[in-house]
């Protein structure tokens, strides 16, 4: 159940509506004109809820649901129980996704700035956007429409930011173009000076990172994480993707359309990953290597190579899935042999 302390329920909804917003088919015509009031788990849903299941590991406690409606593969729709009705779906997930968030909807922004927010004149705002305390936004800056900016964030000179954008509180973004669209989490730092050094015995001597941060349409950036701007080149990150917590993107990397890239990762500088790329958490890549379309990369990975297109890499160094795993049950049986030995 969600908190009515900080979440609002809109509905109610008839099934009819939700199948027609989901593109899923009613497994009863006849019950079109139920109405339900909210969303909720197969355990927790009462007959006036939907729920949904998409793990066949569930398929018992989908059996013995009381939720009034379920959107279910049409597979296992035959599971439910009397008085359930099913929305089939192929993705029951995504269904169900698109239903949560007709139950919950994003509050629009509304056209306001806050007393204490700071700024400059030269700055373009849009229209319709929130501006919330202690927001300090800087010369020359562009906001498209309908924009949220929460508390105490800091907008440097000359960024772009196009329509639709949240940003949350305590932000820094600078040195960077940003596409509509984008929501970006409490706490990440966008655009600050990439981590770049000539060697010298009598000391460090900085490189300028002379680049920009370009971020593509409905990208998703995570509370704490950091993108550094490029040193020469930009650094770019690909529409669609979503970037979890605590990631870290170093200078002059690029990142494909709709990656995945699981909090804790560190993308060292110069690294491309192509469309579809998901990486898990805490896995490391190293600098100036290739991923390829569609690779994923295993929780802990150590990355040390170019990895090919559709390739599923585990372990430090990483290798192809299949060889790690071989290679971690010949480790044991080795470690069980030897202890028979002894």
């Amino acid at each position: 159940m969600a908190d009515k302390r900080f979440f609002k329920v809109a509905g109610p909804f008839t099934l009819g509506q939700l199948a027609e917003m989901t593109g899923s088919v009613l497994s009863d015509p006849a019950a079109a004109s139920k109405s339900v009031v909210d969303v909720a788990t197969l355990q927790e849903a009462s007959s006036e809820k939907i729920g949904f299941l998409d793990n066949r590991k569930y398929a018992d406690v989908f059996r013995h649901t009381k939720a009034g409606a379920v959107f279910v593969k049409p597979e296992l729709a035959s599971g439910a129980p009397s008085g359930t009705v099913c929305l089939t779906h192929k993705n029951p997930y995504k269904a169900y996704a698109i239903a949560a968030q007709a139950f919950y909807p994003v509050e629009a922004p509304r056209d306001s700035r806050a007393p204490t927010a700071v700024i400059d004149s030269s700055a373009i705002i849009g229209k319709d956007c929130t501006i919330e305390h202690g927001v300090v936004i800087g010369r020359d800056v562009k906001i498209g429409n309908r924009c949220r900016i929460q508390a105490h964030t800091v907008i440097r000179d000359g960024v772009e930011i196009g329509d639709d954008a949240d940003i949350g509180p305590n932000v820094y973004i600078g040195h960077s173009i940003i596409g509509s669209k984008a929501r970006i989490h409490p706490g990440a730092v966008i655009g600050r000076q990439g981590f770049g050094f000539a060697l010298d015995p009598a000391g460090y001597i900085a490189v300028p990172q002379l680049g920009r941060v370009i971020i593509g349409d409905d990208v998703e950036v995570g509370a704490n994480t950091t993108v550094d701007r490029g040193a020469g080149p930009d650094t770019e990150i690909g529409q669609g993707t979503r970037i979890d917590n605590l990631v870290q993107i170093a200078h002059n990397v690029k990142i494909g359309k709709y990656c995945v890239i699981v909090a804790q990762t560190g993308i060292s500088g110069s690294t491309h990953l192509a469309d579809y790329v998901m990486t898990g958490g805490q896995a490391g890549l190293a600098g100036h290597l290739h991923i390829g379309q569609g690779a994923k990369i295993g929780a802990q990975a150590g990355i040390m190579r170019d990895v090919p297109a559709g390739e599923e890499v585990l372990g430090s160094p990483a290798l192809p899935i299949k060889q790690f795993m071989r290679q971690f049950a010949l480790l044991g049986q080795l470690a069980a042999k030897k202890g028979n030995d002894k």
